[in-house]
């Protein structure tokens, strides 16, 4: 993209009139791995449903029409990436985001592709 493009589409909130300067490589890298674990549809999926409230595993089955077993192997890849924790409650354990800025990527990602 241009600087004329930049210009012409002032309305954009992520874009700056100055170059941003560049993060340290570390803080590249972790934003890459974030990005490849939000990167299959039941991960999207499980984020959209965490979004609305902490579910345990049998409610994502149920809202994903998915196994369990995928829906636990998609959470492990999802917690080892610090984008949900899980709290034993009982003999369940209740997932949710870590934060509300996972959820805005998804949604954000979303929103694009169904712009199409």
């Amino acid at each position: 993209m241009t600087a004329e493009t930049a210009a012409a589409h002032p309305h954009n909130p992520y874009r700056s009139p100055a170059p941003a300067p560049v993060p340290a490589r570390t803080v590249l890298e972790d934003a890459g791995e974030l990005l490849r674990a939000l990167a299959a549809p039941v991960r999207i999926a499980i984020v959209l449903q965490l979004r609305e409230s902490p579910r345990c595993v049998h409610e994502l089955v149920d809202a994903l029409g998915v196994t369990q077993p995928l829906v636990s192997q998609h959470l492990r890849i999802l917690k080892s990436a610090g984008v949900v924790h899980g709290e034993r409650s009982g003999r369940e354990v209740l997932y949710e985001l870590v934060d509300d800025h996972l959820a805005h990527i998804v949604v954000d990602a979303v929103a694009h592709a169904e712009e199409g």
